[in-house]
């Protein structure tokens, strides 16, 4: 016991010093006499290091505090990482400045993702080095950590990622669409090539299937107009492909067009919820009097319809049609349903303080930004005074 206590006090004095002199508290000299701190990482050793018992390491934590860690949520987050006897704190958080990043991001990445200080330096320097060839800056790549640390410390499996890039170059995608995918859906390169394979094969398939010539084309124009669709299931976006065809009745030239179009995004909704949007839609618009063949071609000249949920929807609806406006018109211009309710609603106050009449002059006024609609507005003011 005594050895282990002694052995937890020459590193707890290493951590300390080493981190201290990192951040400029100490002198060089006292740093220098400690002993060399070992590194550990997920790819180093298979088996983690912990401590006798599996208390927490309580010179990591004090140098995590030092750094400006969330003890609390890294605790919350991955707490076996708080028990390991070695890990790299002092190393990332050095690799991460030379990169760009300020203190408090680094303390931001590591309280929500602590396995980052398991990674070794190597190893950070080739999947900067891979990254890189995707992005121009390293600030760029500095953003997506503090937006997402897992899409870069999650797996410690470079030679997966550099298949995985060579793999969505061999699809036709360029630069830029890897670019977005990287800043977007950054999990698409750290699921396995197999994975990653299994969806494209069933995009390929699903083209056939509809009877689409060029099932190459077909998988990029999918994968660029919906960026999360490979970090979800095969089994998802087929359920969702036969729902859709079962729901609309359409042909498969139709059905084809629609999932390369801008019903790609609905591919990775949650089966259920595609469902039950489609039913509440149905419902809603007939009971405004409208029929299915009105549904139907609603949905798929605004498939995004299906993303929005249907106490939303339902209240959008009522919305509207209480502020004068009428379904036909809500058919003929959707888009007005992208803004919440209560955008909705103030700007219906606003119009019709002005007297504005929306059966002579149409709902467009509704589909427009903030900035337009207020000039507008103005106009309509100083048209009224006159």
């Amino acid at each position: 016991m005594a050895a282990v206590q002694g052995v937890r006090a020459l590193l707890g004095l290493h951590r300390s010093v080493a981190l201290q002199r990192s951040i400029g508290l100490v002198p060089v000299q006292l740093a220098s006499a400690v002993f060399p701190r070992r590194l550990s990482s997920d790819t180093q050793q298979s088996n983690e290091t912990k401590l006798p018992g599996n208390p927490e390491n309580e010179s990591l934590l004090e140098n995590l505090n030092l750094m400006g860690v969330d003890v609390r949520m890294a605790r919350q987050r991955q707490p076996g990482v708080l028990r390991r006897a070695f890990t790299n704190e002092q190393g990332v958080a050095e690799f991460l400045q030379g990169k760009g990043a300020s203190r408090k991001v680094i303390a931001s990445i590591i309280s929500r993702y602590p396995r980052a200080i398991t990674r070794s330096i190597e190893h950070l320097e080739q999947r900067w080095t891979l990254w890189r060839n995707i992005f121009k800056t390293d600030d760029e790549i500095v953003s997506i950590l503090h937006r997402s640390p897992e899409s870069f410390f999650r797996s410690s499996d470079n030679e997966n990622l550099e298949h995985n890039i060579h793999f969505l170059i061999s699809l036709g995608l360029n630069t830029k669409d890897l670019h977005r995918l990287l800043a977007t859906a950054p999990r698409t390169f750290s699921n396995s090539l197999k994975l990653n394979q299994q969806m494209v094969e069933l995009l390929e398939d699903v083209c056939a299937e509809l009877g689409g010539q060029n099932p190459e084309q077909f998988v990029k124009r999918v994968i660029s107009k919906n960026l999360y669709i490979l970090i979800r299931s095969t089994k998802r976006v087929k359920t969702n492909v036969d729902i859709l065809r079962a729901s609309l009745k359409l042909k498969d030239s139709e059905l084809l067009a629609l999932i390369e179009g801008h019903g790609a995004n609905i591919l990775d909704l949650s089966n259920e919820y595609v469902k039950k949007n489609f039913t509440n839609l149905e419902q809603k618009l007939i009971s405004l009097g409208c029929k299915k063949a009105d549904v139907r071609k609603l949905t798929i000249s605004y498939p995004m319809i299906l993303y929005i949920g249907s106490d939303t929807l339902n209240l959008k609806l009522d919305c509207l049609i209480k502020g004068g406006i009428t379904i036909q018109q809500i058919l003929g211009k959707p888009k007005v349903l992208d803004y919440s309710t209560q955008n909705i609603t103030e700007r219906l106050e606003e119009l019709h303080r002005l007297n504005y009449d929306f059966q002579k002059n149409g709902i467009h006024i509704l589909d427009t930004s903030r900035k337009r609609f207020s000039a507008k507005l103005e106009k309509l003011g100083a048209a009224a005074l006159d």
